[in-house]
């Protein structure tokens, strides 16, 4: 939806989209989110959008390949994922709620979906999910295994960051399935949720959600390996417009580094019927991250 040379934030507007995950292929920018439901008074979300650009103003609706429905296990709520590609296919990362059986009591789950294609249709990649309440217990709370972020290392080691109240990783078998040893926990300062994980320049970033001086704002850690330890770097995200939460994602696409977020900017949004924005990143010379400007007018189309 361009004016004046630029891409109008909000980006999507036809839908409510929240939980922004970004992710380059192809030269293409594929952007997979949540969908706030219309008229929603709480997170009510039941499936997953994707959209592309290949410009970053002119956005191609996908559709819907992945819901609820794709996981049998589920019981209720779409919330925050990410997808990523290895070998010529494509792992999306999903946050649900677990129906209570015999592979878990209830409580906040993630799943895994999997496709051919960057744009679905996915299907459940192991018919259970990957993360259970019941296989962390230093939250004592049923919501803490959300907001998954998926990351490949140089050397081809995949990980997984996720949680809310404190943030847990473990390593990923090369099968993107299964996972390679252990679950480990660690509380960033401010953490919240939301994490997402990068390298670049050799530091790798942990971004999430924290409280700041108000929550939610997006805050930031950086270390030598993806293992930690974290050493805390600061706010780079304020409070968004009508919207308590906020939710990073972040990218470099044709020498420019994008920064994804929502908030609840539409004439009929708010903190449960979220829209999704972007607009520039900047870094500094040692690596830091600069505190990134809310616009209305969004960026520039890629030249």
């Amino acid at each position: 939806m361009p004016f004046a040379g630029h891409a109008q934030n909000p980006i999507i507007q036809t839908i409510y989209t929240a939980d922004p995950a970004p992710m380059v292929y192809n030269d293409t920018v594929y952007l997979y989110t949540g969908h706030d439901e219309d008229g929603s008074n709480w997170f009510t979300m039941k499936n997953w959008h994707v959209y592309s650009t290949t410009d970053m103003v002119n956005w191609t609706d996908h559709g819907s390949p992945l819901s609820l429905k794709t996981f049998k296990w589920a019981k209720k709520d779409a919330w925050a994922g990410q997808c990523i590609e290895r070998n010529g296919k494509f792992y999306w990362y999903v946050a649900t709620f677990h129906k209570k059986d015999k592979n878990s009591n209830g409580g906040a789950a993630i799943g895994v979906a999997v496709s051919d294609r960057p744009t679905g249709p996915f299907k459940d990649a192991i018919g259970k999910a990957l993360i259970t309440n019941e296989m962390t217990t230093d939250m004592k709370y049923g919501w803490d295994d959300i907001d998954p972020t998926v990351f490949i290392d140089d050397d081809g080691q995949a990980y997984l960051f996720w949680g809310n109240g404190s943030c847990k990783w473990i390593k990923l078998k090369d099968n993107m399935i299964e996972a390679d040893g252990p679950i480990h926990t660690f509380k960033p300062k401010h953490y919240i949720e939301g994490p997402w994980v990068y390298k670049r320049k050799g530091l790798y970033y942990l971004v999430y959600a924290g409280a700041g001086t108000k929550p939610e704002m997006i805050e930031y850690c950086t270390a030598k390996s993806p293992e930690g330890p974290w050493t805390y770097r600061g706010i780079i995200e304020g409070n968004v417009e009508n919207s308590f939460t906020t939710h990073p994602g972040i990218i470099d696409y044709h020498g420019k580094t994008y920064f994804f977020y929502h908030n609840g900017a539409l004439p009929t949004g708010g903190s449960y019927r979220r829209s999704i924005c972007v607009d520039y990143m900047y870094y500094n010379q040692d690596g830091t991250i600069k505190k990134v400007i809310q616009t209305k007018k969004g960026v520039e189309p890629v030249k």
